[in-house]
């Protein structure tokens, strides 16, 4: 029996060393998930958000005067037949869209869970701005000329700067912001963020009349 006792001790002691040997460490890294979302908010460039159809009446009236002083009162006196008005119908459907790919990582705050995404300034398109000629409708008294081809254009300037006007009363910058939230947000819950926890603004909450000038461009489509 003697002669196999080293054998026994050799193996006990091998076994010894290999329960002694060190288990390998699992590593984890944390995978910075940001420069993903915002490639993946980047890959739709121009996102079109809102819609608006407006349809509004332009009308203009002028009449002749005939101005003058006496008894050192002065007056001013329409004249008869001297009067003209016109009505004309304009239609436009005013878009919005957000430029993606000027959202970079600087758009972007996380903290801890949180997630807070500011989009660029949405862009206004006006598209499709039509008047129906047919159904212009004017009065030119028999002492007046009818209204010339520039001064028709310049009421339809007045027009648009009119439709311009409304546009803050239409919340199509409201909109915008909201259908955004709705395409961006399962991007970030795609990459693990609680939808609770992602909030989406843009740059500014409200805008002048002044601004939403600067955000609108002319596309006649």
């Amino acid at each position: 029996m003697r002669k196999y006792i080293p054998v026994i001790l050799m193996a006990i002691t091998m076994l010894l060393s290999c329960s002694k040997a060190e288990k390998p460490v699992e590593k984890h890294t944390d995978i910075d998930t940001i420069p993903m979302l915002v490639s993946q908010i980047q890959k739709d460039s121009r996102l079109y958000t809102a819609e608006c159809r407006i349809h509004k009446i332009i009308t203009q009236s002028d009449a002749k005067q005939l101005s003058g002083s006496f008894l050192n009162s002065k007056f001013s006196v329409n004249l008869p037949f001297g009067s003209r008005q016109i009505a004309i119908p304009m239609d436009a459907t005013v878009k919005a869209y957000v430029d993606m790919e000027k959202v970079t990582e600087a758009s972007i705050h996380q903290n801890g869970k949180k997630i807070e995404i500011i989009l660029p300034d949405p862009q206004l398109v006006v598209t499709a701005t039509k008047i129906d000629h047919k159904e212009v409708s004017s009065y030119v008294a028999l002492l007046r000329k009818n209204y010339t081809d520039k001064e028709l254009t310049a009421i339809e300037q007045q027009g648009r700067e009119a439709l311009v006007a409304d546009i803050p009363q239409l919340r199509i910058i409201e909109q915008s912001r909201t259908s955004a939230a709705r395409i961006i947000i399962p991007l970030c819950t795609a990459l693990g963020f609680d939808e609770k926890d992602v909030t989406i603004t843009f740059r500014k909450q409200d805008y002048t009349v002044d601004e939403i000038k600067q955000l609108m461009q002319n596309e006649n489509r």
